[in-house]
C-alpha cells in the first residue's frame, strides 16, 4: 500500500513539476512575443496604417509641437504610411537606464530603411507579463513652402499656407508629398521620407508656375489688345495711335491709305516676382502700309514698313478672372 502512494505521490510530483516548467516556458514565450517590447511598436505601425492618429499618439506617448496637425489623421497619415513595405521588427536590445531599442526595418519606394524605438518596461501584468511603454518625445516637424500661394496639397490633404509657408506636425516613419494643382498656377509635386523622430526632413518647397491655361489666357488676352489697337489706328488714320507701335515720316500721308496689321505677338512668359506674378516685357512685330506725298517735291511713295514694339503690363488675377492691363509709355 505504501509503495502504491509512494508511485502516486510521485505521478503527481511528476506533473506538477511539469506544469510549472510548462507555466514558465508558456510566460517567457508570451512574453517573447505578445508581451514583448515589439508589441506597441506592432500596434504603433498599424494605426498609422489605419489613419487611427489619436490611437498612434497615445501609444507614442508623443507631445504635439506648435505647428499644423493636418498630418496627424485620417487619408493624410493613411497616405504617409501607405509606402511602408517589407516590413521586419528586430529583436529588441537593451539600453542604458532599463531601456530597449526595438529596431524597425522596412522601405518606401525601394529604399531600405531602419527606424529604431526606444522603449521602458512600465509594469506587468496578470503578474507574469511584461508590459512596455515608449519614451515620451515630441513628434517632429515638418516645413513646406510654396511659391506665391496661400494654399497646397499635402498627402491628398488641402492646407492652408499663410504667406506662402507652414509646418506640420508628423509621426515616422512615413513619406509626405506636396503639390499644387491649379487652374492657372501649378508645381511639381516634391516628397519627404521621414524615418525617424532624430533625422529631420527635408524642407518640401513647392517651386510654382503659371500653367499652360493661364498663358493662352493672357496671350489671348494681349492678342485682343494688339488687335482693336491696330483696328482702331485704322479708323482714326493714325501713324502715332495710342499702341505700342507708332510710325514717324516728314511726308505728308494720303488720307485712306493707312493700315496696321500685326505680324508677330508677343511669346508671354509670367514669372513670380516680390509676392507677384509679373508679365515679362511682350516684344513683337506691326506691319504699317501706307501712301505719302513728299511736301517739296509731290512726289507718291509707299510705306510697307515692319516695326519692332514692346510694352509692358499689370496682371491682375481676381478668383477666376484674369486682368490685363497695357503700361504703355511715350
Amino acid at each position: 500500500m505504501s509503495q502504491a502512494l509512494v508511485r502516486i505521490a510521485a505521478g503527481w510530483l511528476l506533473g506538477l513539476m511539469l506544469a510549472v516548467a510548462g507555466s514558465v516556458v508558456a510566460i517567457n514565450v508570451v512574453n517573447k512575443s505578445i508581451a514583448g517590447p515589439q508589441q506597441p511598436v506592432r500596434e504603433y505601425l498599424d494605426a498609422l496604417q489605419k489613419g487611427e492618429g489619436g490611437k498612434a499618439i497615445g501609444l507614442l506617448r508623443a507631445s504635439v509641437p506648435q505647428s499644423s496637425a493636418a498630418m496627424l489623421d485620417g487619408t493624410a497619415l493613411q497616405t504617409a504610411a501607405a509606402r511602408i513595405r517589407d516590413v521586419k521588427f528586430g529583436e529588441a536590445e537593451e539600453r542604458a537606464g532599463n531601456q530597449v531599442m526595438v529596431p524597425l526595418d522596412y522601405t518606401i519606394d525601394g529604399n531600405r530603411l531602419r527606424t529604431e524605438f526606444l522603449l521602458e518596461e512600465s509594469g506587468t501584468e496578470w503578474l507574469f507579463f511584461h508590459k512596455w511603454s515608449f519614451i515620451p518625445a515630441a513628434l517632429p516637424v515638418l516645413d513646406v513652402t510654396v511659391v506665391n500661394s496661400n494654399e497646397a496639397t499635402l498627402n491628398g490633404v488641402p492646407v492652408n499656407m499663410p504667406n506662402g509657408r507652414n509646418s506640420f506636425a508628423v509621426f515616422y516613419p512615413g513619406e509626405y508629398e506636396a503639390t499644387l494643382s491649379g487652374e492657372y498656377f501649378s508645381a511639381p509635386p516634391t516628397r519627404a521620407t521621414l524615418s525617424g523622430r532624430d533625422v529631420p526632413a527635408a524642407p518640401l518647397n513647392l517651386l510654382t508656375e503659371a500653367t499652360g491655361a493661364l498663358k493662352d489666357a493672357v496671350s489671348g488676352k494681349v492678342k485682343e489688345f494688339l488687335d482693336s489697337c491696330a483696328d482702331e489706328a485704322d479708323k482714326q488714320q493714325q501713324l502715332q495711335p495710342d499702341c505700342p507701335f507708332y510710325h514717324a515720316t516728314n511726308n505728308r500721308v494720303v488720307p485712306g491709305t493707312i493700315d496696321w496689321s500685326i505680324t508677330e505677338y508677343p511669346a508671354v512668359s509670367i514669372e513670380p516676382f516680390g509676392g507677384r506674378w509679373v508679365v515679362a516685357p511682350l516684344d513683337g512685330k506691326a506691319r504699317i502700309k501706307a501712301r505719302t506725298v513728299d511736301l517739296f517735291t509731290g512726289a507718291v511713295s509707299e510705306i510697307n514698313v515692319v516695326q519692332d514694339f514692346s510694352f509692358t503690363t499689370r496682371l491682375d488675377l481676381e478668383a477666376d478672372t484674369v486682368k490685363l492691363t497695357p503700361l504703355l509709355s511715350y
